[in-house]
């Protein structure tokens, strides 16, 4: 792998944990929104990630990695990174409460609200914030090693 593919990575990565971060806030800024019927209300999101490494798993499928891994440059040029591969709402139940006087209850008297957890998606805040700049760090050190080798020839 050459120190160029890191950069692609990492910044797929990066982009990645951004759109974690997106949703996750979103989760947060609608934790406490009231709805009508269960229908209508908020329900949490999650991105669902993907380790892709394109043309070296398209090799393996078609059973030839082995026989073209020399050739075809794959150590070099395998197009790795993460991908997104959608955003799917929770399915936990909705949190039912009695409040009569609400202006969003029902004939019965209950408003719904979404059932997000805020402590998880505090920790999915931490976690996907120390993610984006593990990445960071990667980037700056893959840029300090390429001025290292360029400095060799001084």
């Amino acid at each position: 792998m050459s120190l160029m593919n890191i950069f692609d990575i990492s910044g797929s990565a990066m982009s990645a944990q951004s759109i974690r971060l997106s949703t996750t806030a979103s989760n947060m800024a609608n934790g406490n929104s009231a709805a009508r019927s269960a229908e209508e209300t908020y329900k949490a999101r999650y991105p669902i990630f993907s380790a892709v490494q394109t043309r070296a798993q398209a090799a393996m499928q078609r059973g030839d990695f082995a026989a073209n891994f020399a050739e075809s440059n794959f150590a070099t040029d395998s197009g790795m990174s993460v991908q997104v591969l959608g955003i799917v709402e929770s399915n936990r139940p909705l949190q039912p409460r009695y409040e009569p006087e609400h202006p969003l209850a029902d004939d019965d008297g209950y408003v719904f609200y979404p059932d997000v957890n805020i402590v998880e998606e505090m920790t999915n805040m931490i976690s996907s914030s120390r993610s984006f700049q593990m990445n960071v760090d990667v980037m700056n050190a893959a840029r300090s090693m390429m001025q290292r080798v360029l400095s060799l020839g001084q």
